[in-house]
């Protein structure tokens, strides 16, 4: 029987569930145990982090979770590989290292060292932003570039039993272990781009298992969910599963909700190690609970890496509070300016600025719906309110004068949220492209350092132009809610966010794409975009008969820049299920 490597993924993000690995771990007959915890806005917390500790910066839940596991590891010869490291990757493996020493377990650490570019700062020029073109801040707090696969690789060739990186790109930790067990050539980019595919699906853990799934209700036992494992070819071809008894559900749509997830153009994902064509990709069940990719092309990477930088910008603060009873919008409207405007008129007494960003949400109005929101009646809402100022002092002024509401404003005010506000510093992301040469990586490995080499640069190649969707036959006389048509999922980049839309049927899909147009999609989502820069793009895959939109300037500056409940976009794509979308006649009839 020819080879397979089975690769789990026990965590999507700095706080996941702490059961997730030891499910995988004494279930899921692993090779390699991985761990993604650095989201973009993950980065701007760990900055914020380090700023009071010097000593902080790294996923402090890396070491909690492994800790009790690490004989389990050592015994069934499970290797591990994780982005835990943050912006502090020397901190991390200290902190394990540690651990294993008091266990007694004597497994071997390889630290991933080069993507931080924050020393270097002062001697880059010409640096800009490479979404709206503004310079590089004067101040940064952290600057780290998106590395690929290379240095894991040779990190496991030397023979680490885990390997913690600093920023690597998501996808990374799964491409490198498939990379080193199969001998691949960094410039077989159709396989590369497999690895990248297979990483992709399982990186947001649970998301690919029945997490965060339109058709939730068919999803049993969130309390158990199975975190995903995937099963990988010698030609890079794969299965994703889950544990035996685990909860959720794999199916071809909870599957392809994630292949759309955050990847932008299909055609030209863009990675360290290769730029991956997903639009062909085809998705099979293969059993219960199996589903099999494949169709995923490569070409040569470019010889940039995409860096995030952050950057304090001013102070922010969150203040919310219940108000109850008769016309509570009404009255919750009312009570939101008049605090709004008390404190801006202490600050002009003071000779302070004005605010530099207010945003006032009415949570139970169905606030983030903007135009679309249909409940004013309701007899209770949450009053959200957020600024930014660039004074600390502002706003502590700002989080004193919340409570006097309570006494000297509209009836039913109750429930001020967790006390007095708190004032944060407010960290920005920066995202620029830089020289891959602009980095030094390396491996320190046992006390020593080794040097990692790139791959030889190979010709870019143009990718494919976008196709077109096909166009419906027959009359649209009827319509149906997108949802009864599609299932979809919206992610974050920066302050874009991505919906993707998969037809249930692939007879659906031309009925779908001519009416979700950008220009449709830009009218119905409105109350999201920026007023000057929001724009929307469409593409299309033919593989999954699905559609990928990419929202422009879409989340009041996403992470934890925006002011909004909803800073990553995560509920836009609910938002889109209930457009109404025209059909045949025949096909509403079969839907209803």
């Amino acid at each position: 029987m020819s080879k397979t490597v089975r690769i789990g993924c026990a965590s999507a993000f700095w706080g996941d569930t702490c059961t997730a690995a030891a499910q995988l771990v004494h279930g899921g007959a692993l090779d390699y145990l991985v761990f993604d915890y650095l989201a973009e806005v993950t980065m701007s917390i760990l900055a914020g982090a380090r700023m009071k500790d010097p000593k902080a910066g790294y996923a402090t839940d890396f070491v909690e979770v492994l800790t009790p596991l690490l004989a389990d590891l050592q015994r069934q010869g499970i290797r591990v590989i994780s982005n835990a490291g943050g912006i502090h990757p020397q901190a991390c493996a200290a902190a394990l290292q540690a651990a294993c020493d008091h266990a007694q377990v004597p497994l071997k650490i390889a630290v991933l060292l080069g993507d931080d570019l924050q020393p270097q700062l002062k001697n880059l020029h010409g640096i800009t932003d490479m979404f709206d073109g503004t310079p590089l801040p004067p101040v940064c707090v952290s600057a780290n570039a998106y590395l690929g696969a290379p240095g894991i690789a040779q990190a496991l060739a030397l023979g680490a039993d885990i390997v913690i990186t600093g920023r690597v790109v998501d996808s990374a930790v799964v491409s490198a272990a498939l990379v080193h067990e199969f001998g691949w050539s960094w410039h077989d980019y159709d396989r590369l781009a497999q690895a990248a595919l297979a990483g992709h699906i399982i990186e947001c853990g649970a998301q690919c298992t029945g997490g965060n799934f339109t058709d939730w209700r068919d999803v049993p036992d969130y309390e158990h969910i199975g975190f995903p494992i995937v099963e990988v070819s010698a030609d890079g071809q794969f299965t994703v599963n889950k544990v035996d008894g685990s909860g959720g559900l794999i199916s071809e749509l909870s599957v392809a909700e994630q292949l759309l997830y955050e990847i932008g153009d299909p055609r030209a994902y863009v990675l360290p190690d290769v730029i991956c064509d997903f639009s062909q990709v085809k998705l099979q069940q293969q059993g219960k609970h199996q589903v099999r990719l494949h169709g995923a092309k490569g070409l040569p990477p470019t010889d940039r890496y995409k860096v995030s930088a952050t950057y304090p910008d001013g102070f922010r603060c969150t203040a919310s509070c219940l108000i109850a009873g008769i016309d509570a919008v009404a009255k919750a409207e009312r009570v939101s300016q008049a605090i709004i405007g008390k404190t801006a008129e202490l600050f002009s007494q003071r000779g302070w600025a004005p605010f530099t960003d207010v945003n006032i949400e009415l949570l139970g109005s169905e606030a983030t719906y903007g135009a679309h929101g249909q409940r004013h009646d309701t007899r209770e809402v949450v009053v959200k309110l957020a600024v930014r100022h660039p004074s600390k002092q502002a706003l502590v002024l700002f989080a004193r004068e919340i409570a006097q509401a309570a006494t000297g404003m509209a009836p039913g005010l109750t429930g001020i949220v967790g006390g007095r506000p708190t004032v944060y510093p407010l960290i920005r992301l920066f995202s620029f492209l830089i020289d891959k040469s602009a980095c030094d990586l390396s491996i320190h490995w046992q006390g020593e350092r080794h040097t990692c080499a790139l791959p030889t640069a190979q010709a870019l190649v143009t990718p494919a132009a976008p196709i077109d969707p096909p166009k419906p036959t027959g009359r649209a006389d009827a319509s149906v809610a997108l949802v009864k048509l599609a299932v979809a999922r919206a992610g974050d980049k920066g302050n874009h966010s991505n919906i993707g839309v998969i037809a249930r049927a692939p007879e659906y899909l031309p009925w779908i794409a001519e009416t979700l147009t950008p220009e449709v999609v830009v009218d119905w989502m409105r109350h999201v975009l920026d007023p000057v820069h929001g724009r929307v793009e469409r593409w299309y895959l033919p593989g999954s008969h699905s559609l990928n939109f990419l929202l422009e300037n879409a989340l009041g500056g996403g992470g934890i820049a925006s002011l909004r409940i909803d800073p990553q976009g995560k509920a836009f794509a609910q938002q889109l299920l209930e457009i109404p979308i025209a059909v045949p006649q025949h096909i509403a009839d079969q839907l209803n």
